[in-house]
């Protein structure tokens, strides 16, 4: 779903005339942390991946540490769940 986001951004980016590429550097930070994830660890939940970065994604300790536990339930290990949560975080 968030590749077909980003390509869709893209394109009306584009359309626009770069108009819109301000735009999505407000979710880079939450893809960043769903695409870490995804290539640290290729066996992980792709929903679970999403809904923990988009958690983390909104900053702060409780919403790292919500990030952290929900990729952990998933079973991502520890050092790849805790960098993925801090990618979120950045903005």
């Amino acid at each position: 779903m968030l590749k077909r986001l980003a390509a869709a951004l893209s394109c009306t980016a584009l359309a626009l005339g770069g108009a819109v590429a301000i735009a999505p550097t407000a979710q880079a930070s939450p893809q960043s942390c769903y695409y870490y994830v995804l290539e640290q660890y290729p066996g992980a939940d792709e929903e679970v991946a999403e809904r923990a970065c988009r958690i983390g994604g909104r900053g702060g300790t409780e919403n790292f540490r919500a990030c952290y536990h929900e990729l952990r339930r998933d079973h991502i290990p520890a050092v790849v769940a805790g960098e993925a949560c801090r990618r979120a975080a950045r903005g």
